[in-house]
């Protein structure tokens, strides 16, 4: 299991301060115009203001379970996919032999066949992952948001953003295998084409029997399976309607939250008044600054009103940036890393040489 997910509290206020500071005056305009103008009129009754709260929380709750639910089935896939990795690599390793060669080849010749199909594989990782890194329009509002596109810059890095999938890809294919693959649009799906092709050679030249054939092209169906389940996720985004009226539900009960909260807290400065009317010593302090806190108690109602606010649409936004679990976010499944180390592991197998280290990550946040 990888440890993940490493974000501190101080990451969630640096992520959302720009909203916080926004909750605040959204919070203070209400309450100047309420104690110092005067309007005492300007409030909304609790009684429904609680009921939508009620409805919004349900709401993002639905819309967080949904987008949690999308994330794990990805983490799942893509577990199947190093398990299914391993499950290939063992039998390349193995099945492959001169048992019934038309023409038996070396030992180190038949090594270099099976270091041509974990290769392969290798690239399979690589361009799947490039496939499912690349930006959709229902993303592109993510990483345009100035939060989210500073945070990415400051606080981690996307392999993918930076080396082009060719030179990625290069060093586990021939020329002519990339020329092939990058003529056609979803390059996974040919490399996939062409493992199964020289599979198909291997056993006209008796290097692999007809049982061993069958077993290896049933774990080419199985990549097929797994790369079109991170397909479908990747492809059909989280229903835009539901998205929609969740954020705007929230927002309504942001503006209105500061309305509905200030009257609450003017009933409790009330008290206070009728506290020092009864007993003018109730607290250690001065009978005039008492009086000045309990006519004045309404502004208290600023910070707890900036931070509900901030809780509801916090966890609307971890809802939204959770929907699309392979976008290249700090939350997202780390497919770059497990891509390393399914590469790692199965050219150890195969007692591979020049094997890559894994990938050093910036604050410890795993792409």
């Amino acid at each position: 299991m990888y440890t993940r997910r490493i974000f501190p509290v101080k990451g969630v206020i640096r992520w959302t301060r720009r909203h916080i500071f926004l909750f605040l005056l959204l919070a203070t305009i209400p309450v100047v115009l309420f104690d110092i103008i005067r309007w005492k009129w300007l409030h909304v009754p609790w009684l429904p203001l609680g009921v939508l709260g009620t409805a919004v929380a349900f709401i993002v709750s639905f819309k967080n379970n949904a987008s949690y639910d999308r994330l794990w089935e990805a983490r799942k896939i893509w577990g199947g996919i190093v398990n299914a990795s391993r499950s290939w690599t063992v039998m390349a390793k193995d099945f492959v032999t001169n048992k019934n060669a038309v023409q038996p080849k070396s030992e180190e010749e038949l090594w270099k066949i099976k270091q041509e199909l974990v290769h392969r594989h290798v690239a399979w990782l690589t361009a799947l992952r490039y496939q499912l890194r690349k930006d959709k329009p229902w993303e592109m509002h993510l990483k345009n948001q100035k939060s989210n596109s500073e945070f990415r810059a400051t606080q981690y890095t996307v392999m993918e953003d930076s080396v082009p999938v060719e030179e990625a890809i290069a060093p586990y294919l021939e020329q002519k295998e990339m020329d092939e693959i990058f003529a056609k649009g979803n390059q996974a799906s040919q490399i996939l084409g062409i493992q199964s092709r020289r599979l198909g050679a291997l056993m006209a030249d008796g290097h692999i029997e007809d049982f061993r054939h069958m077993e290896m092209m049933s774990m080419i169906t199985e990549f097929y399976t797994l790369q079109g389940k991170s397909e479908r996720i990747k492809n059909f985004p989280y229903p835009r309607q539901f998205a929609t009226l969740n954020f705007v539900f929230v927002w309504i009960f942001i503006l209105l939250l500061p309305f509905g909260i200030m009257e609450e807290f003017e009933v409790i400065g009330n008290k206070i008044i009728g506290y020092l009317q009864v007993n003018p010593a109730y607290f250690k302090i001065t009978q005039e600054l008492q009086l000045f806190i309990g006519k004045h108690f309404v502004w208290f109602s600023i910070p707890f009103s900036a931070l509900i606010s901030w809780v509801f649409h916090t966890m609307e936004k971890i809802g939204e940036n959770t929907e699309n679990p392979f976008e290249g976010g700090p939350n997202d499944v780390p497919i770059t890393d497990l891509s390393r180390g399914i590469e790692i592991d199965i050219r150890q197998l195969i007692d591979d040489v020049d094997i890559p280290a894994p990938y050093q990550w910036k604050n410890d946040i795993v792409m």
